[in-house]
């Protein structure tokens, strides 16, 4: 399965913080293959495209959607911010 969307680059301020999108709601039937795609925890493998950056991580279960973490050296390279809105696209199960 193929996305593309587009939102705002949020922090989570865990034990470890991070920059992720999420997606949008519309995108939620990721629900639909994500017994499919999981390795553990509700966490899916993906393939995913920043701008000019390929990149690889898997999508977190959050509040019954689902986050996109966004590696720095992706966000470095791209030169996205905090707050920043972005496009990007996802394969699923890779």
């Amino acid at each position: 399965m193929d996305l593309e969307f587009t939102g705002e680059v949020v922090e989570w301020r865990g034990p470890a913080p991070h920059h992720f999108v999420a997606l949008p709601e519309a995108e939620a039937r990721v629900h639909e293959v994500a017994r499919l795609a999981t390795y553990g925890w509700g966490c899916i493998p993906v393939a995913g495209r920043l701008g000019g950056s390929d990149f690889t991580t898997s999508l977190f279960p959050k509040d019954g959607g689902y986050l996109l973490p966004l590696k720095l050296a992706v966000r470095r390279r791209e030169g996205v911010e905090l707050g920043d809105v972005v496009t990007v696209s996802v394969s699923l199960g890779v």
